[in-house]
């Protein structure tokens, strides 16, 4: 039996867990890099009974695992992959096994955007870039001070209350807006609810925090982007198509804002794309919730979900109807 482990981009997953077990009664291939698409993906895939995913970054639609004659089980980590499609793999007969999380993941998203939100105001990439070619304070953006401004909350769940918290730690007075938030809800947390041109028009920076969906998709374009301050700060630590592309690098290149980005539309970031050569945009390479507590969550329990699919005991199924004597 062969098991390819996916999108392993920082090289961690050897130490993350003991493969030693899996590695005695099955072939593992270790996946480094992304696929350039899905093509590749196939011709790459297409002898492993075992596919073990990291989160969203390789899409499996329908499309993909029809291509994918041997593939007997999916692993996911997380409870759910929205670029997985389940019902395909059921359809096929294949098992998808997730994992449990702590939720350290969740305060580890939160915390890269307090890390962001700092970054962005104070110009610590550039400043640092200037340490290491020589140079001292010559050339360097004034910062900004936050105590006193506001920050804007884009969706107010488990992650952007936990960012609420943090702007109030920074003595920032904290607005926020979703579709769905009350004015009991936002107290709770810490902000004041208000409408979302308001909070655009308020805000020194702006954090989202949303799933995304065919709703939430595009929830900022370019007349939204246009209503924030000159020089306000954008933060996305969730999913880069909540935001206009188009319309973002527009913003960026026109000097109009700032933006701090842990996520994009395509992943990885193509080499030549306009924002990397932006002057005014913190890049990271979609680390949220790539810490070493989530690996210690995802890959160990990885390695579970194979041993016991292996075994005929499956573990952590989310299609129970494919199991043998299930409806």
């Amino acid at each position: 039996m062969q098991i390819a482990i996916l999108d392993d981009w920082q090289g961690v997953a050897r130490e993350s867990a003991d493969w030693s077990g899996l590695a005695a009664r099955a072939g593992l291939r270790f996946f480094e890099e992304a696929f350039a698409d899905e093509d590749a993906a196939a011709a790459a895939l297409a002898g492993f009974e075992i596919v073990l995913s990291m989160r969203e970054r390789t899409p499996l639609p329908g499309s993909l695992i029809e291509r994918l004659p041997r593939l007997r089980m999916l692993g996911i980590t997380g409870a759910k992959n929205p670029s997985l499609d389940v019902a395909a793999c059921t359809a096929h007969g294949i098992v998808v096994c997730n994992t449990a999380s702590s939720g350290q993941g969740g305060y580890a998203t939160a915390e890269l955007a307090l890390g962001l939100l700092l970054a962005a105001a104070r110009a610590i990439p550039a400043a640092d870039a200037n340490m290491r070619a020589g140079r001292f304070q010559q050339g360097l953006p004034v910062g900004i001070g936050l105590a006193g401004r506001t920050l804007g909350l884009i969706g107010l769940g488990r992650l952007g209350a936990r960012m609420a918290q943090y702007g109030r730690a920074l003595d920032m007075e904290v607005v926020a807006w979703s579709r769905n938030l009350t004015d009991e809800a936002a107290t709770a947390a810490g902000a004041t609810r208000v409408p979302l041109d308001a909070l655009l028009q308020r805000s020194d920076a702006v954090s989202l925090h949303l799933v995304l969906s065919e709703r939430s998709r595009a929830t900022l374009g370019a007349a939204e982007l246009a209503r924030m301050k000159p020089g306000a700060i954008l933060i996305n630590t969730s999913r880069g198509p909540l935001v206009d592309e188009a319309a973002l690098i527009d913003a960026v290149q026109g000097g109009r804002i700032v933006a701090a980005l842990d996520v994009f539309d395509r992943e990885p970031l193509p080499a030549d794309h306009p924002l990397r050569h932006a002057g005014n945009c913190v890049l990271v390479p979609h680390l949220g919730y790539g810490v070493a507590e989530t690996w210690a969550d995802f890959y160990p329990q990885s390695v579970e979900n194979a041993q016991a699919f292996m075994d005929g005991q499956p573990v952590r199924v989310v299609n129970p109807e494919v199991l043998p004597g299930r409806a």
